[in-house]
């Protein structure tokens, strides 16, 4: 994930979204802030949802709202709110200064071990 020169690198959890999602990569959104404490935008296209309550959010999650809403938290905060667990942004550290306080591009892409070597 790429947001502005900022890379982070995110654990996917498997699920029925997570395949989905992984589908339509690359993948470009513009990004907007939701309550001082996420960036959410539209998918092209809804992915299955399998919603539950976590309670608590943490800053790094990665989350579907809905069926086409996917949410980037970069706060840790309580929610009754119900979302489906896409992944987590591995260290989540500079995730907000990254992410900005308006509107942000975000790019999606796979990453091979490959690349690596």
């Amino acid at each position: 994930m790429t947001a502005g020169t900022a890379v982070f690198k995110v654990k996917l959890f498997p699920c029925a979204a997570t395949e989905s999602l992984l589908a339509m990569l690359p993948l470009t959104l513009d990004m907007n802030d939701v309550n001082g404490n996420e960036k959410y935008a539209r998918l092209p296209e809804a992915v299955p949802a399998k919603e539950e309550k976590p309670g608590v959010v943490h800053a790094g999650d990665l989350m579907l709202w809905g069926e086409d809403g996917l949410v980037i938290f970069y706060e840790t905060f309580s929610t009754p709110y119900r979302y489906t667990r896409i992944g987590r942004v591995e260290d989540a550290d500079n995730l907000k200064s990254a992410l900005g306080s308006g509107r942000v591009t975000v790019v999606f892409s796979l990453h091979n071990k490959e690349d690596d070597e």
